[in-house]
């Protein structure tokens, strides 16, 4: 027996041999892959240095990677002596992705190179469609005709959407905006682009795009609380997002409020705009700032007109922006008593337009309530934070991709 099994071990080991190489080669060129996505163009030198690798295992890895086409010699780099050295960069266009953000009014999608510039966006009206396969596709065809791009060399998609996510099967479960939006669209998509998809959460891409290049960029732990149409917040835990089992962490929007209807009471009425929902997004949705700023005397088309405005008025604009910061209050105290995230960023239209004059008010507001005092910032990713984070979520899907083939 004791023969027997020692034979087995060695055979198993000798199995496992082969692979080990194998594996070391595959860690070594996603190691300075990723390197030359971060930090290039570098030299084979630097790429030894940073990565700890010899010089030959670096040029063997460089010879790797440019034999599958993904990286090039951009050119030379002087040294003190003996021949310049060759500079390596990624291949911009090796890949591309495409990263969507899908509204009620609205369908935009950008096209992005594997190094994560946007080479085109478009945005189109649904127009009244209801299908949602048709929509995407549309939008992405016609991304992609701007790029001058094949829609066969996508290697990652992302959708942003309103609603609840279920993290299991990838589909929208609920969206108040988007109600053509329902189980089976998630697989119906990656059917017709021929490639896999993924939706998430708008809220949650735009804390993406904070963590990656916004005001969250030092931060493991934070809370992205969006005010606009309707009220979301997105949660990061350790640099990861959490979605909880079923995809609805951080719909806040539900959380009870005293003196405010329950979301139950109200939720099952057809024609029912979200800012009357019930609960905390009764209180604090662009629609409840636009009525509440009127109520004060700030008259504005949008609820971030009324708050700009608020802002600009200085003492005589102080009453609305308390107003404002005490509602929010509600809603990030409850997060913080709860998870105790250090950092809260306030994006979407209103927080945008409430500036530090809204965040510091925030502060003090959760600090007369709650045992915590978090820092409350403003978002500063520009342009789109939901297509960002859409391009940088469907880059993370790409770059694996390419790291595994």
């Amino acid at each position: 027996m004791t023969v027997f099994a020692g034979a087995t071990i060695e055979s198993r080991n000798m199995e496992r041999r082969p692979g080990v190489p194998r594996l070391l080669r595959e860690i070594n060129d996603r190691a300075a892959l990723e390197l030359l996505l971060s930090s290039g163009p570098l030299t084979r030198g630097q790429i030894g240095d940073l990565t700890g690798l010899s010089k030959v295992t670096a040029s063997q890895t460089l010879s790797r990677l440019e034999e599958r086409g993904l990286v090039e010699v951009v050119g030379e780099q002087a040294g003190n002596r003996g021949p310049n050295a060759a500079l390596y960069g990624v291949i911009a266009s090796c890949a591309y992705v495409a990263g969507l953000d899908v509204g009620p009014e609205h369908v935009t999608a950008a096209i992005a190179d594997i190094k994560g510039d946007v080479v085109a966006e478009v945005t189109l009206s649904p127009n009244g469609a209801d299908d949602p396969v048709s929509m995407v596709h549309n939008a992405v065809v016609k991304a992609c005709r701007s790029a001058k791009v094949a829609l066969s060399r996508l290697k990652g998609v992302t959708i942003g959407t309103p609603g609840v996510v279920d993290p299991r099967t990838g589909d929208v479960q609920f969206s108040f905006d988007l109600p053509h939006w329902h189980e089976g669209i998630h697989e119906a998509l990656a059917r017709d682009l021929k490639r896999a998809v993924r939706i998430e959460n708008d809220v949650n891409l735009a804390a993406i795009a904070e963590r990656s290049k916004g005001a969250a960029r030092q931060a493991d732990d934070f809370v992205l609380l969006w005010v606009g149409r309707g009220i979301g917040l997105a949660v990061v835990l350790g640099g990861r997002l959490h979605r909880g089992r079923s995809g609805s962490a951080g719909e806040i929007g539900y959380l009870p409020v005293p003196g405010v209807p329950l979301a139950e009471d109200v939720r099952s009425e057809p024609g029912r705009l979200p800012s009357l929902a019930g609960g905390l997004q009764s209180l604090v949705s662009s629609v409840a700032v636009l009525d509440l700023a009127r109520d004060l005397g700030f008259e504005g088309a949008t609820a971030a007109e009324c708050v700009t405005a608020a802002v600009d008025a200085g003492d005589q604009g102080d009453r609305l922006l308390d107003e404002i910061a005490s509602r929010l209050a509600l809603g990030v105290a409850s997060v913080c008593v709860v998870l105790d995230p250090g950092l809260i960023v306030l994006a979407g239209e209103v927080g945008l337009a409430g500036g530090v004059s809204l965040t510091g008010r925030v502060e003090q507001a959760v600090a007369r309530i709650c045992p915590i005092r978090p820092q409350v910032v403003t978002s500063t990713v520009t342009g789109n934070p939901v297509l960002r984070g859409a391009v940088i979520a469907a880059l993370d899907q790409a770059r694996e991709e390419i790291f595994l083939s």
